[in-house]
């Protein structure tokens, strides 16, 4: 199988881990530019090229697909349809991909996407899903179209949710429970023996961005909420509250935390400037 992959973070290299332990190795990867990162703001790789560089295989970085697209390698003089490529394969990209590219793939373009659609469309399903305190959850692999997690799906697969998964489990549950089904679907896919089936897009429901703001953890919100954000939004943007201190409020960043008979208990904290400690440390440190 001659596929493309576009993906851009830890849950896409989770998936190519698994689809390589399969022998389903993308021949081209499709990944965002590199960024400035950190406090020296050091130019930095995304996660799949470090991956695909690691594996031998080519990465395209480009800034905008559909200004880029004439240069990708993706197209090389392609039209659609010209059966170089049997599919490509998207999974946490983070850019929209234009209707031109997505139909150049004989078998077009697939989606990976870590919800049981159409609920929780849109860039935070796994943030979503914790925060809401669901049940259940799960990964769609669908067809994509020009809009967003808006096409047929080819296959679902559920899992039990509960309080104990945290953003980065629940990512890496979600990226091995996807990466197994595709591997499981894929033949009869490409013998055109699944049929799809239209999402009831009445039912769709949209996540959006977080940003920093909405990691503050308002002390009168039920233990229960604070706790849920506290494992869905780390490590990004990140939980934290303003602590009274000896001379003014201490900026907190929230690392771990636990529920205790109905009480939020912090377990490792970072204090504004200083390296990451247990609550307890901290508590202590404020005493000298």
């Amino acid at each position: 199988m001659n596929f493309a992959f576009f993906g851009t973070d830890e849950f896409s290299v989770k998936v190519l881990e698994i689809l390589k332990d399969k022998g389903l190795v993308p021949s081209l990867v499709i990944t965002t530019p590199d960024k400035p990162r950190g406090r020296k703001m050091v130019l930095t790789p995304p996660p799949v090229k470090v991956w695909a560089e690691k594996n031998g295989i080519e990465v395209v970085q480009p800034i905008n697909l559909r200004e880029t697209s004439t240069t990708l390698g993706l197209t090389k003089g392609l039209s659609a349809g010209s059966g170089v490529f049997d599919f490509f394969l998207v999974a946490s990209y983070g850019q929209i991909i234009p209707p031109e590219i997505l139909d150049i793939p004989t078998h077009r373009t697939l989606n990976l996407h870590p919800s049981l659609l159409p609920k929780y469309r849109g860039p935070s399903p796994l943030e979503t899903a914790i925060l809401n305190g669901d049940i259940e959850t799960g990964v769609t692999i669908m067809k994509l179209d020009a809009e967003m997690d808006h096409g047929p799906i080819l296959a679902s697969e559920k899992i039990k949710l509960n309080d104990k998964y945290n953003f980065e489990g629940l990512r890496d549950k979600l990226a091995v429970l996807g990466a197994e089904l595709l591997a499981k679907i894929l033949p009869d896919y490409l013998t055109r023996k699944i049929t799809s089936q239209e999402q009831n897009h009445s039912q769709a429901t949209y996540t959006k961005k977080f940003t920093k703001e909405d990691g503050f953890l308002e002390q009168q919100d039920l233990p229960l909420s604070n706790y849920r954000k506290i494992l869905a939004l780390n490590p990004w943007p990140g939980t934290y509250l303003d602590y009274p201190g000896p001379t003014g409020k201490i900026r907190v960043i929230i690392k771990q935390a636990h529920l205790e008979s109905d009480k939020l208990i912090y377990d490792r904290v970072t204090p504004a400037g200083k390296k990451e400690m247990v609550w307890a440390d901290f508590l202590r440190g404020l005493k000298k």
